[in-house]
């Protein structure tokens, strides 16, 4: 897959402004002391291919991993952001005016599935690991209902292991495998891939 030339998806100043806006209202929830570096960027992003149709991104926060998404082919038109800040949500909407942003926990989705095309791909960039077992499931599910059957959702995290507990995995007929590590990211940070078994 070719990435296309051009401006790189590298966060700026008032990216990083509002991530820490954010992050003083509601620490757990925005799960990280420091906005996604590029190189995490490119590592979540780089096994989605434009061709596999529309991606549905988890907690795009300030935009990192969705800039890189469309440096790498995809169109803002086939984007499906879901974000539950307000100011992210917002500040989304300017960013990516041609992108359905979708203000909205993402436990929900399961409960409003028939409103959404089935998407090629995922993306999440949510705090998995601080998240309790139950919440975890709700949104793990909720994603894979969207996402077409031979699809997988990409899922970084700060941890050593799978963010997705394996007695969830195994309920959802799940399997998941580490893509690649990013060392020089602050703290270092993997990615799996989660896919339907």
């Amino acid at each position: 897959m070719t990435i296309k030339q051009g401006k790189t998806a590298s966060i700026s100043f008032s990216d990083t402004a509002a991530f820490y806006k954010e992050w003083m209202t509601d620490p757990a929830r925005v799960g990280s002391l420091v906005p996604s570096s590029d190189r995490l960027s490119a590592l979540i992003t780089r096994h989605v291919d434009p061709a596999y149709g529309p991606v549905l991104e988890l907690g795009p926060g300030t935009g990192v991993f969705t800039r890189m998404l469309i440096h790498r082919g995809v169109r803002q038109e086939d984007l499906t952001l879901v974000e539950f800040g307000h100011d992210f949500a917002a500040s989304l909407k300017e960013r990516f005016p041609a992108a359905k942003i979708i203000c909205l926990y993402a436990g929900r989705l399961w409960h409003t599935r028939s409103d959404f095309p089935l998407h090629g791909a995922a993306v999440s960039g949510l705090p998995l690991l601080a998240m309790p077992r139950r919440k975890v499931f709700r949104i793990v599910r909720g994603a894979f209902a969207l996402l077409d059957p031979s699809a997988c959702l990409f899922q970084f995290t700060y941890g050593w292991r799978c963010p997705i507990p394996t007695v969830i995995l195994d309920r959802l007929g799940l399997q998941a495998e580490r893509v690649g590590t990013v060392v020089r990211n602050f703290p270092p940070a993997s990615v799996y891939k989660v896919a339907r078994r």
